[in-house]
């Protein structure tokens, strides 16, 4: 199982790195045109969303393994495996699209709910970060490892408003409050990004409320294999997390993870 799972990382790394090369060619204005969706007024997609989704799958599909997409949603293997691919072909479209900053092809593999690795190729960087629980976590051949910040009053918090975030009162005040316990706050516009932040200890924490599964799947693995601590919770829809990831134990302290 262990040299399996040693290839099908291998595997992801290559493939990131076929999508990260494409993604560099992809100047088109038709390969960049977006628009939001008709059900959830904030998420944007757009073409270059699904041409990286065919390189990515080009790839992983013969290996009969579940996948999990953003764009496609479930893609069923050959039903001999608990392991499953999620995978999220750009993870911060707008920042790609408009660009803003950095956006991440995003892979990762689960046995069940448990994530094994992740890889997360940035651009417009170019570099590629993986790791996970028992493995380490490397950004190419640099070892990661979370701060040892452990006053919050002096940390650096990412967050965001993910596209399914309810902008209610009580939603908003946790918010205000969760970023009033930190010395900053910033907001990345791409998840997978923020998590890396976690893991190579440039920021102390994390945290989202109804953020999709395939935008932090990478992250998380890469955070855990760093030395990190991550915390979720299920979301208000499907396929939607809460989630909070920091560089210390008592992760349990920094927010109360109330719907």
């Amino acid at each position: 199982m262990i040299n399996k799972i040693e290839k099908l990382l291998e595997l992801s790394k290559n493939t990131a790195r076929i999508a990260l090369d494409k993604l560099v060619w992809l100047d088109d204005e038709d390969e960049k045109r977006y628009s939001f969706d008709e059900d959830i007024a904030r998420e944007a997609k757009a073409v270059a969303d699904i041409i990286i989704e065919n390189v990515i799958l080009e790839q992983l599909i013969p290996t009969g393994i579940d996948i999990l997409s953003e764009e496609s949603g479930a893609i069923s293997g050959d039903g001999n495996s608990t392991l499953k691919f999620i995978i999220d072909p750009i993870d911060g479209t707008i920042n790609f699209v408009r660009g803003i900053s950095k956006c991440s092809v995003s892979i990762a593999l689960f046995d069940g709910d448990k994530p094994l690795f992740g890889v997360i190729a940035s651009y417009p960087d170019c570099v590629i970060a993986w790791g996970g629980n028992g493995i380490g976590s490397f950004l190419e051949n640099t070892k990661l490892k979370v701060s040892t910040i452990y006053d919050l009053n002096k940390g650096v918090l990412c967050t965001g408003f993910p596209s399914r975030f309810k902008f209610d009162t009580q939603s908003i005040l946790l918010q205000v409050e969760l970023m009033s316990k930190f010395g900053k706050t910033r907001m990345l516009g791409s998840a997978s990004q923020s998590l890396l932040q976690v893991a190579k200890g440039a920021v102390e924490c994390y945290s989202e409320k109804d953020i999709m599964l395939w935008d932090v799947a990478a992250g998380i693995a890469i955070v855990e294999g760093s030395g990190g601590r991550v915390l979720t919770t299920q979301g208000s829809s499907d396929f939607s997390l809460d989630v909070i990831a920091c560089n210390c134990v008592n992760a349990t302290n920094v927010i109360n993870f109330k719907k």
